[in-house]
């Protein structure tokens, strides 16, 4: 990494930690803003770097929010008996119970929406372009209708997760200090994935998959690994968003296809698609301004964020990053061949 790039993660992890201590009114906005950054950071993975444009993302969220909340149960009771509409028992959770099952939780999640990602895998990167997005949006409905229709994880209901053991002043916390690490881990494994072979292949596919399966890439292979990373970390910030929640609805908290589903979207559209940088970016922007919209524009801040949306895909195609790319080629490493651009200009 250059020194300007170890500033920037350093100036990042400062912001990181100092910032609850700086707001601690806006923890868990700012756990959120995590979140945030996670899904639009995993969307790109095939959505930005491979052309894969999936609207059916937030599927893994759900799919892992239920998981953790399965095992946390089923590890110390009946987890049937737990979510009876009637009560049938009344648990009390030990730290040691707590805190072990929040961890298998976490990593069940992400591994059962990894063998989910497999499975849905081998049947919709057999379609694509909008295809595809439909294929996947249909996933992600169907996902939020199933899971309401389960009695043994709450039905409609819903489920309650396991109350936090230690001190509630500490809850957002924790649940914040989780979120910033998954945040973090799924950065560098996505820069990781990025500078190997990988990165090459993906964007193979992005320009012309048929000419890259004609050329021996193994593309099924390389969209099934990209989509399993992001259904992984998506898996594990369900996980934890459904833990600092504290309640799992099926349509409006774990399978929220008309907003979150959509802004993991719109936020690497914003920041910049195809970029490592850019769903960053973009993150931050959206959920700032969504944020301030909710608490001074009520009632405007769907229209307020529609605009922001309009403005961005007739406007700024490339989204913020790539403009400054184009911009400013030079400061991001770029090179553009100057003999070649003449030519063309003289031609």
């Amino acid at each position: 990494m250059t020194k300007n790039q170890i500033l920037l993660y350093l100036a990042i992890a400062i912001s990181g930690v100092v910032g609850p201590i700086l707001f601690p009114n806006y923890i868990q906005q700012m756990a959120v803003l995590w979140v945030m950054v996670l899904m639009a950071s995993t969307w790109d993975i095939t959505g930005g770097q491979m052309g894969y444009n999936s609207l059916g993302n937030i599927t893994f969220f759900g799919v892992g929010m239920y998981i953790s909340a399965v095992i946390q149960v089923s590890m110390f009771y009946d987890i049937a008996l737990y979510t009876a509409s009637y009560g049938a028992i009344k648990p009390v959770f030990t730290d040691e119970q707590y805190f072990s099952g929040l961890a298998m939780g976490i990593l069940a999640g992400g591994v059962g929406c990894v063998v989910l990602a497999r499975l849905l895998g081998a049947v919709v990167f057999g379609l694509r372009g909008p295809y595809f997005a439909i294929g996947t949006l249909g996933v992600a409905i169907a996902a939020g209708q199933i899971a309401g229709t389960i009695d043994t994880i709450g039905g409609g209901a819903g489920i309650s997760m396991p109350f936090f053991p230690w001190d509630i002043h500490f809850r957002s916390t924790f649940f914040y200090i989780i979120c910033f690490v998954l945040a973090i881990l799924s950065h560098f494994t996505i820069r990781w994935m990025f500078s190997t072979q990988f990165g090459l292949a993906a964007n193979a596919i992005r320009d012309d998959e048929d000419k890259a399966e004609a050329m021996g890439i193994p593309t099924m292979k390389y969209k099934q690994f990209g989509w399993g990373i992001a259904a992984f970390y998506m898996g594990c910030s369900g996980a934890v968003f459904g833990n600092m929640v504290g309640y799992i609805e099926p349509i409006e908290v774990a399978f929220p296809a008309p907003t979150f589903g959509i802004f993991m979207v719109a936020m690497a559209l914003l920041g910049g698609k195809g970029t490592l940088w850019g769903p960053v970016l973009g993150a931050v922007l959206f959920h700032v301004i969504k944020e301030t919209t909710w608490t001074y524009l009520l009632g405007w801040q769907w229209v307020a964020l529609g605009l922001i949306l309009i403005v961005n895909i007739v406007y700024f195609q490339q989204g913020i990053m790539g403009w400054l790319q184009t911009k400013y080629p030079e400061k991001f490493g770029i090179t553009v061949d100057q003999s070649t651009t003449q030519a063309k200009e003289e031609a």
